[in-house]
């Protein structure tokens, strides 16, 4: 019989003398990893502003435009804070909405309306309804940070010339408007080209494509067209971005709800 020792000597030889066996990782496991990765690619951005044109169509085919004003402010910690300030056209002109993004607690969202020179306190609640008559939902416009979401790795395939990860993304906050996503995301970049919004009752909502990316300071991806289709109601918004700036200088005082009505 083995001694205590010559148990221990045996183990040593085995686990000097063997590779270690890796256990493979689930499907969650790689779609939780890849969203880590996806977030630490971009991180670093400091700050960004954009111009953005919002083109609304409805189920005939007739459109109406807003051009925005969109400022970003990367928070360590916590999820990003954003603003969206309407210019035109001249009955939404002043609008302005803020958003402080977080994990798994509701994201803070503040709304000023020109019309009744008020500043309203989105409910969480009413995240998902629609933002400013677009099919864009009010949840869709805050930061993607990791905790909202559990994940899955469904499949890699190609999409267009690019191979991407398609990860399926649950919800895990309150009052989503919709059961669950899948994400389309580039394996070179981690951008994401297409999300697929299925409803509570699990059936197809809406479908997200981006594309035109544009890269700034040698690393940092945004898209130049964001469109999002409505499959249900027949309607979609058009979103095309352009004067990307990067590191301009935001602070955190730029982004208080005081002052939201003096938004420029």
């Amino acid at each position: 019989m083995l001694s205590k020792y010559s148990i221990k000597k045996v183990l040593m030889v085995i686990l000097l003398g063997m590779p270690l066996v890796v256990m493979a990782q689930t499907a969650e496991q790689k779609g939780l990893q890849i969203a880590k990765d996806a977030k630490a690619y971009d991180a670093g951005f400091v700050d960004f502003t954009a111009n953005m044109l919002m083109t609304l169509m409805n189920k005939k085919g007739d459109t109406s435009s807003r051009e925005i004003r969109i400022k970003t402010l990367e928070v360590t910690g916590d999820g990003d804070k954003s603003m969206s300030i309407f210019d035109q056209p001249a009955d939404v002109k002043g609008t302005a909405m803020l958003t402080y993004s977080h994990g798994l607690e509701p994201d803070d969202q503040w709304l000023y309306l020109p019309a009744i020179k008020r500043v309203k306190r989105i409910s969480s609640r009413n995240k998902s309804g629609p933002f400013m008559g677009s099919e864009f939902a009010f949840e869709d416009l805050g930061s993607q940070e990791i905790e909202k979401y559990s994940y899955k790795l469904l499949r890699e395939e190609a999409c267009g010339e690019m191979q991407c990860y398609v990860l399926e993304r649950v919800p895990a906050y309150q009052y989503s408007g919709y059961k669950r996503q899948h994400v389309w995301i580039d394996k070179q970049a981690y951008r994401l080209i297409k999300a697929d919004f299925y409803d509570r009752k699990d059936e197809m909502l809406k479908t997200l494509t981006s594309e035109d990316y544009q890269q700034s300071l040698g690393h940092y991806w945004r898209p130049g067209k964001m469109q999002m289709v409505n499959h249900q109601n027949g309607k979609s918004t058009t979103l095309i971005w352009s004067n990307y700036a990067f590191k301009t200088g935001l602070s955190e005082n730029d982004f208080k709800s005081q002052t939201l009505k003096r938004a420029r």
